[in-house]
């Protein structure tokens, strides 16, 4: 398959480095770049593109601006010489984050990544059925079993979910986490953010408004959904 890309980057030095990285790639086309963010706005909001390695600061429209903003996004890698943001960029639903100066394995890993997204959503994956103690998912042209009990948390990302497993590694698919969610049981499961749901029967340790699992991932329980977190918690408080 061919991948369309589109670099959005106010540095020179850095966006020509994306471009012969992309020309180095056989699957990416480069089909435009642009140095100013508000005219690869206009452009992004007006053709379709598969791809965005866009850079998170920018005069007049920030990476997280831009992507945020835009009617549809793409698939989209943010770009940046500050580590800090990696956290924010990751919460924006960004695929993957890359840290200037970049190199070509670390530029490889997250086109590899996106590839993959990619071929998930050209095949259509969806959901296929719910039983009473498991679901089956489609992913990357298979069906896969995954009981109940075998899962930890699920992570929405734009159009997909990464189900993120205890025994082992984590299976994406291409469904809204609202659909997910509606084949979940509601005893075990709740959603926590806008982007998280989680097994109820896993969450262990819970620091202000954060699950904490034991390697370390933390999952922000967010305004809106906190009353509901904090009654279950309160109705399995042992005084």
């Amino acid at each position: 398959m061919s991948i369309k890309c589109v670099i959005v980057d106010d540095e020179p030095l850095a966006l020509s480095v994306l471009e012969r990285y992309i020309s180095q790639t056989p699957f990416l086309e480069l089909v435009e770049k642009f140095t100013n963010p508000v005219k690869a706005y206009k452009y992004l909001n007006d053709n379709e593109i598969d791809l965005l390695f866009v850079d998170i600061q920018m005069p007049d429209l920030t990476g997280f601006e831009l992507v945020n903003n835009l009617k549809k996004k793409p698939v989209f890698i943010f770009t940046t010489a500050y580590s800090e943001y990696a956290l924010e960029g990751f919460k924006a639903d960004a695929l993957d984050y890359l840290l200037k100066p970049i190199d070509f394995p670390e530029f490889t890993k997250a086109v590899n990544k996106a590839k993959e997204w990619l071929e998930i959503r050209n095949e259509k994956n969806s959901l296929v059925e719910a039983g009473k103690d498991f679901l089956f998912i489609k992913s990357e042209y298979k069906i896969i079993r995954i009981n109940f009990n075998e899962i930890t948390y699920i992570q929405g990302m734009s159009e997909y979910v990464k189900i993120h497993l205890s025994n082992r590694k984590p299976i994406m698919s291409l469904i809204s986490l609202k659909s997910l969610e509606a084949q979940l049981p509601a005893s075990m499961f709740m959603r926590v953010h806008k982007s998280y749901i989680v097994n109820l029967q896993k969450v262990n340790t819970i620091e202000r408004n954060e699950i904490v699992y034991d390697d370390g991932t933390i999952i922000p329980v967010s305004q809106q959904y906190k009353t509901q977190f904090q009654e279950f918690v309160d109705n399995n408080f042992l005084l």
